[in-house]
């Protein structure tokens, strides 16, 4: 006998809560006030040069954009994504290095002096296994190509040096932080980058620190049926500790995030298992939160051994933690000038309603150097990242858009920062009030790793 499997109809929970923040957004868009700098950064001139050279790549920026959306490769795969920004790249006489900082698929291109202040572009062009572009990394790429292509253009009239950094893997490898290991952000003053959202376009956002663990209980087998009584279970193991971690969510700050699945949880059912694993991710707003929450998740782990007679296994951060962003008020000042003068209304992070938020290894950048990661949108309010929708919206009209707004917004930012030192200043006193640079590699101790 067998029974016909009914797909689940799409959910429709949580719907109210978004529809009350799209709400609170659209207020918060018709409350907001004119955004205002007390620096001058460059002159109008280099300005207006910086956009008519976005405009005249546009069909190239929105070529790369969607042959990466209809051609996604996963984090450390992106051979064909580094090639195409290459070609491109060299089509414009710009001289560029592939598998640089020990990623074969990390990139990097500069133009300038060579002297006096840095600034950095990053391009992000990793894919999500199975649903490609959910995140609009396309989107990111393009614009940061097209944002370095223009400052090329106007650097001799600048000075200083803008780089152009390909990151690969931001959502399974923190290519960042092992760039930034390597020295890729050694001699950099600053950092620049967008991230698509939906629904509104905003300065920055709370984006969380994360880290991971995995967790391996073992038992001892036996027949399931005959002798159960000696074996070890350790799926009972595993299961409690899920229960547990499950258990603690209710208890942590709501900013807190704890989520996981079970990759192994034995073989056969006639089979005591005798080894088994889970995969965690771990969320904070802050690091000290982060190291508060990771001690508690070992203590649910540990004690899920305990209670099973198990031993377990704690392997924390296979690949370096992320940081919480830390964004820069000034830069991220004068980026909402400018994509305010293209007619979009910007927002402050804190001005936009909390709907929680995912990580990213632009933190691990900010806490080294003075960084932004503004959002624009492409997509309507609602629309989940890491979704089917998405990525559907990050080939579409208003993420062609973003591409373009998005590259002469970054330019015309670099170049302020170039061209005025009091501005620069102002953002080294706003990275140093914000703590500034970290030790990323020795922030977090590592709970115990055995029991």
């Amino acid at each position: 006998m067998s029974a016909t499997a009914v797909a689940p109809a799409a959910s429709t929970a949580g719907r109210a809560h978004l529809e009350e923040l799209a709400r609170k957004a659209a207020r918060a868009a018709e409350q907001a006030t004119a955004w205002k700098s007390p620096h001058t950064g460059a002159d109008e001139k280099l300005h207006a040069r910086i956009d008519a050279a976005v405009a005249e790549d546009r069909e190239s920026l929105l070529a790369l954009s969607h042959a990466l959306h209809q051609d996604p490769e996963p984090g450390f795969e992106e051979h064909r994504a580094v090639a195409r920004v290459a070609e491109l790249l060299r089509s414009h006489g710009i001289e560029v290095e592939t598998g640089v900082y020990g990623l074969p698929t990390a990139l990097r291109a500069t133009a300038g002096t060579g002297q006096g202040p840095t600034v950095a572009v990053l391009a992000e062009y990793d894919a999500l296994p199975g649903i490609g572009h959910a995140c609009g990394h396309n989107v990111i790429c393009a614009a940061a190509v097209g944002a370095f292509l223009a400052l090329a253009r106007v650097i001799p009239a600048l000075g200083g040096t803008v780089v152009l950094l390909g990151t690969p893997a931001e959502e399974n490898g923190t290519g960042k932080e092992t760039m930034a290991r390597a020295g890729a952000f050694d001699g950099v003053d600053a950092a620049v980058m967008i991230h698509p959202f939906a629904g509104g376009d905003l300065t920055d956002s709370p984006y969380l620190g994360l880290r991971e663990v995995v967790v391996e209980y073992r038992g001892l087998a036996a027949h399931a049926s005959a002798t159960p009584f000696m074996g070890v279970n350790a799926l009972d193991a595993v299961v409690a500790a899920y229960q547990g971690i499950a258990a603690l969510r209710q208890h942590i700050p709501p900013t807190d995030r704890i989520h996981g699945v079970i990759t192994d949880g034995g073989t056969r059912p006639n089979v005591v298992p005798d080894r088994t694993a889970a995969h965690f991710y771990l969320r904070a707003r802050t690091v000290e939160a982060l190291a508060e929450l990771s001690e508690r998740a070992q203590r649910v782990f540990e004690g899920a051994a305990s209670m099973t007679g198990t031993e377990v296994t704690v392997r924390w951060d296979d690949c370096p933690p992320c940081m919480p962003v830390r964004s820069n008020e000034a830069l991220a000042t004068h980026f909402a000038l400018h994509l305010t003068g293209r007619g979009r209304t910007v927002l402050p992070g804190n001005a936009a309603p909390d709907t929680g938020s995912g990580s990213t290894d632009l933190g691990n950048v900010s806490v080294r150097i003075p960084a932004i990661h503004p959002m624009l949108s492409v997509a309507p309010a609602g629309t989940a990242l890491h979704t089917a929708d998405f990525a559907a919206c990050t080939a579409g009209a208003e993420a062609d858009r973003t591409v373009l707004d998005g590259a002469a917004a970054l330019a015309r930012t670099a170049a302020d920062f170039l061209s005025d030192p009091e501005l620069r200043a102002e953002v080294a006193r706003d990275f140093t009030a914000a703590g500034g640079a970290l030790d990323v590699e020795r922030l977090l101790d590592t709970p115990g790793t055995t029991r």
